[in-house]
């Protein structure tokens, strides 16, 4: 590459062939930024005497990526010609289409805004000399370290609140589909506030160091590639960037890359917030230590289990505790989990250097304390993540370190694997009442997703891993079978009640056939909750609460020898079927249900379905039945954007809709193309479009499934399509799966019997992937 010029900086020239990437890239181009402004200055300042030019903030750092600002205070000493010579410095990287952030100041001035602006103070702490006068910089760098010092017990207060309040704003980086990297809970902002304190004379343990170095490395390097394959600043490490992103950095593929930026940013959380927990202890750690002694001066209310003590705010260890003893983790885990209290990093340490790998079989209290560890709930989940970040967890369960950190990279999960399996547990725990048996509930909460970790049907591989490892733990035989199946249908529920006419003999029945036992059907109920929650919020609604919890009640029925016709057929009502027979004609809007009762014509479902949404109102729940010549429809909503449902603009729109008078299918178009973009583009797809036809889960109707991106009016035209094919339809139910949605349509043909001709088939599935395709934004 040629020499860099006053004239020229050439730095996207400088990114494509330097090859370099993360912290090497980063100094380089600072390098390279140096070389240029120092040209610059050079030829644009005669007299360097009493001036100089700064690097301060990320560029003093010397951690300059591709499309960060560079940030530069220009120090001078009484010059009368500094705002000349701030111009000559400025328009040429103004000229370069580069983002400067710049000031003037004078070394008195920058000295007292260190002493009252901590943003002036953190950037000033990591300033680097650039050109000019270099003792003028040299003395203002001196001066802004002995006074950080001085003034710890000022700003140190001031930036744990800073940190407390970015994460809350910002999110954890090991979570979040698309991390924040540098300001999110676990990001590159953290590792700078803890130098920060280092510098202020609160040291950070050497072998976190060593961890927060390597975590810091992966964040840097995916924020320089973000930079480089999208060409623009940010630090939001979008889903749709992230394949491109992995393949600068030579990651086999997204997954891996996430997993890494994970994994870091759960160790850099975990470190600081260790770290600002101990400093805002009111005496030293070491203290705290010689004081907790095992004498028999002891007092007995700082015992809080088998050798296990609090102090200081703090779960701590017997010193003469046996710490080659995985239960001595578990008892460790428990205590601080009981009393909401951390674990001390000196016992956690110390189990790290001694503790044997849990022995199988397991000993007689290890189940029973990881039992009660997984009760306490969300309280668990620090001391799990303490268990973990010290090397530990794995060592009592190994077949753990395949989820650890393992992303779930789509917009319906919140969590990694490993987080998510502690969390379901967690929530599981708020459900033990519902149970007979909550040391099973929580076990199979903790582990329902274990085969997510290895290759194959998650659900396949975690049922081996599940009998393997609770054989292990000590269950019976009989527990056993039921951990098994509490993994093997851990779908069962959520599917069948969101995709599945409730009403349908065959589908009440089929469930009861494979849960076997009410308990059994108890268990997975509360599980089913469990891990929707700790799934997303688009994973759980009332809706779907409502839906789980009348087919649990169903199943029961019949599990504990009910009739099934004493709980089915239920739609339409005596009510309901008195008034299709005197010919009654009802729309009427309730709550979150629309009811039409209306002689019967052809499309009318879809005329109705197109109105709603037409409505700004999502269709989660449909049924239909004609007879007498009328067809009662009834529509479960809920609003798109959240608000208030007007029903008389809807049964009005309704009203016109049935009698011909307004033009759905043009004002679908428009609003596809007028509202659409935020809502169909707002997240890739969980799936690509996928249609199944079943004739083997109903008696008495073909089954048709859909799974595909959320669209703007897709019930109304894909149900328009069902019904130029002379389809009826029974019941639909639509999934929302955060932003893409699976339609489950009950189907009869004009002679009301199931669809069995392969041509008639395939013609079904030509239609409907032509509506699915009608529904896209046009350009």
């Amino acid at each position: 590459m040629a020499p860099t010029t006053a004239g020229k900086l050439n730095r996207e020239q400088f990114l494509a062939e330097s090859g370099l990437s993360g912290t090497v890239l980063c100094r380089s181009l600072s390098r390279h930024v140096d070389e240029w402004l120092q040209a610059i200055f050079d030829a644009e300042v005669e007299d360097h005497d009493g001036v100089a030019l700064v690097a301060v903030g990320g560029y003093g750092r010397a951690e300059l990526s591709p499309q960060s600002d560079i940030d530069v205070q220009l120090l001078h000493r009484d010059r009368l010609d500094i705002s000349e010579i701030a111009s000559r410095l400025w328009y040429p990287v103004w000229d370069e289409g580069l983002k400067l952030g710049h000031s003037v100041r004078s070394p008195k001035e920058a000295k007292e805004l260190t002493k009252v602006d901590l943003d002036t103070a953190t950037s000033l702490l990591e300033a680097r000399h650039i050109a000019g006068d270099e003792a003028l910089t040299q003395d203002l760098i001196d001066y802004t370290a002995n006074q950080w010092r001085r003034r710890a017990q000022q700003w140190l207060p001031e930036m744990a609140t800073r940190v407390a309040d970015r994460h809350a704003h910002s999110g954890e980086v090991a979570f979040k589909v698309s991390p924040e990297l540098k300001e999110g809970r676990g990001g590159l902002r953290d590792v700078h506030a803890l130098r920060w304190a280092e510098a202020a004379g609160f040291p950070v343990d050497d072998a976190d160091k060593r961890k927060l170095r390597d975590g810091y490395e992966v964040l840097l390097a995916a924020r320089v590639e973000l930079h480089r394959v999208t060409g623009r600043p940010g630090d939001t490490l979008q889903l749709e960037d992230q394949d491109a992103v992995a393949a600068a950095l030579e990651y086999a593929d997204a997954d891996v890359l996430m997993a890494d930026v994970a994994a870091a940013g759960r160790s850099i959380s975990w470190i600081s917030d260790e770290y600002w927990f101990r400093w805002q202890q009111p005496e030293p750690a070491n203290e705290r230590r010689l004081r907790r002694k095992r004498t028999s001066a002891a007092p007995a209310e700082a015992a809080i289990g088998d050798g296990v003590f609090a102090a200081g705010g703090l779960a701590v260890l017997d010193p003469e505790a046996d710490l080659t003893d995985p239960c001595t983790a578990l008892r460790f885990a428990r205590a601080a989990a009981t009393h909401q209290l951390r674990m001390d990093r000196e016992g956690l340490d110390q189990l790290r250097e001694h503790m044997a790998p849990m022995p199988d079989p397991w000993p007689d209290p290890a189940r029973g304390l990881l039992v009660d560890l997984l009760l306490a709930g969300k309280a668990a989940l620090p001391a799990i993540e303490a268990l973990d970040q010290s090397e530990l967890f794995v060592r009592i369960l190994p077949e753990w370190e395949p989820t650890r950190s393992r992303p779930q990279r789509n917009p319906y999960h919140q969590f990694t694997v490993d987080r998510h399996l502690c969390e379901a547990a967690a929530l599981a725990a708020e459900l033990v009442e519902r149970v007979d048996r909550p040391d099973l509930l929580v076990i199979g909460a903790w582990l329902h997703d274990i085969g997510k970790g290895y290759p194959g049907d998650h659900t396949e591989v975690g049922m081996e891993l599940v009998s393997d490892i609770t054989h292990r733990m000590g269950f019976p035989p009989t527990d056993v079978d039921v951990l098994v199946a509490l993994v093997e249908h851990h779908l069962l529920l959520p599917d069948v009640a969101t995709r599945r006419d409730l009403e349908d003999p065959d589908t009440i029945a089929e469930v009861s056939r494979k849960v076997r036992s009410v308990d059994t059907l108890r268990l997975l109920g509360a599980l089913t909750e469990a891990d929707s929650r700790a799934t997303g919020p688009s994973a759980w609604s009332n809706w779907k609460s409502g839906l789980v919890q009348e087919l649990v009640a169903r199943c029961a029925h019949v599990a504990e020898g009910g009739s099934i016709d004493e709980i089915t057929s239920r739609f339409p009502t005596p009510e309901q079927r008195l008034m299709m027979e005197v010919g009654r004609r009802i729309v009427l809007g309730d709550g979150d249900t629309l009811t039409v009762l209306a002689p019967d014509r052809h499309g009318m479902f879809s005329r109705v379905a197109g109105v709603l949404a037409l409505n700004g109102l999502r269709v989660l729940l449909a049924a239909a039945h004609s007879e007498y010549g009328m067809a009662l429809e009834r529509f479960q909503v809920e609003s798109i954007l959240g608000l208030p449902i007007d029903w008389p603009q809807v049964t009005g729109h309704v009203e016109q809709a049935l009698a011909g008078r307004l033009a759905i299918e043009a004002r679908l178009t428009e609003r596809i193309n007028a509202y659409g973009t935020a809502i169909n583009e707002s997240s890739p797809p969980v799936v690509p479009p996928k249609l199944t036809v079943d004739n083997e889960l109903s008696s008495t109707a073909t089954i048709v499934e859909l799974a595909t991106k959320s669209r703007v009016g897709l019930l109304s035209r894909v149900t328009s399509a069902l019904s130029q094919l002379d389809l009826d339809i029974l019941s639909a139910k639509v999934q929302d799966l955060g932003g893409d949605v699976v339609h489950a349509y009950y189907l009869r043909d004009a002679q009301g019997e199931k669809v069995t001709d392969p041509d008639y088939i395939s013609e079904i599935k030509r239609a409907l992937n032509h509506a699915i395709d009608s529904c896209t934004i046009r350009g």
